[in-house]
């Protein structure tokens, strides 16, 4: 028997046991589990190893993403560079000390979902927000040899605020990434301060948000021709590189 799950708190939701468990359920894989391990602080999570000693791979969310970072023997490159963890893989040497190996496929998902997308013009990006998930997409934007500015409510030195943008940043720019959580259900209406009008078919934007499905900010950016994308496909391809990684054999 494996089991896998997904660390955080609190767990209300959670895309990543819907979709294992149809992933389960859909391929008729045998003597393999996902489950829902809501800790209330990170220092829970040995325990937790020590109490389930069948968990060969955990997901790690909100508010453990770098707090797990000191429980991990060693880093992925990415993971390494972003300072934060998403996917970990456990091994347990005959039945010996886990040995824990922490990644962050939010990069392979990001970079595998955009890719397919780029055209000729795509050379440069503004990335909303600078926070965690905007780690992430700077880290996919330089693999694939992508410049960017970053936008920011509370900017440092070198980003934008919203107020700056303009019609010359906006055409600088065709590629925009909104990585900031507005727009998100239940607040639909919600959407990131940009100059839209600017916006036009040379445009893509890319939202990481997946529920709603359409976003605030992709129906104005297809309103002025833009082509659009939201963050489900990122969400499955990450999934599927996790399951790849806690089953390396």
């Amino acid at each position: 028997m494996k089991k896998f799950g997904l660390i955080g708190f609190p767990l209300s939701h959670s895309f990543s046991k819907k979709y294992y468990d149809a992933k389960i359920a859909r391929e008729q894989l045998t003597g393999v589990g996902y489950e829902l391990y809501a800790i209330p602080s990170i220092e829970a999570f040995p325990l937790l190893l020590a109490n389930e000693p069948l968990l060969m791979g955990v997901n790690v969310t909100i508010p453990y993403k770098i707090a797990v970072m000191d429980y991990v023997d060693r880093l992925s490159a990415e993971a390494e560079a972003i300072a934060a963890v998403n996917c970990i893989r456990i091994e347990r040497p005959d039945g010996g000390k886990p040995r824990l190996t922490g990644y962050n496929t939010d990069v392979y998902g990001f970079m595998e979902s955009l890719r397919p997308l780029l055209q000729s013009g795509h050379k440069r990006a503004l990335v909303l927000g600078n926070g965690g998930a905007a780690k992430a997409v700077v880290y996919a934007l330089n693999q694939l040899g992508i410049g960017f500015s970053l936008v920011s409510r509370s900017p440092l030195s070198g980003q934008y605020t919203y107020a700056q943008l303009n019609a010359d940043i906006i055409a600088a720019h065709p590629l925009i990434i909104n990585t900031t959580p507005l727009g998100t259900y239940p607040a639909t209406a919600d959407c990131p301060e940009i100059p839209y009008a600017h916006i036009g078919p040379q445009h893509l934007l890319y939202d990481l948000i997946y529920n709603p499905s359409e976003t605030e900010f992709l129906k104005r950016g297809k309103a002025q021709g833009a082509a659009t994308k939201n963050g489900l496909e990122m969400l499955e391809l990450q999934a599927e590189r996790n399951w790849e990684i806690w089953n390396i054999t």
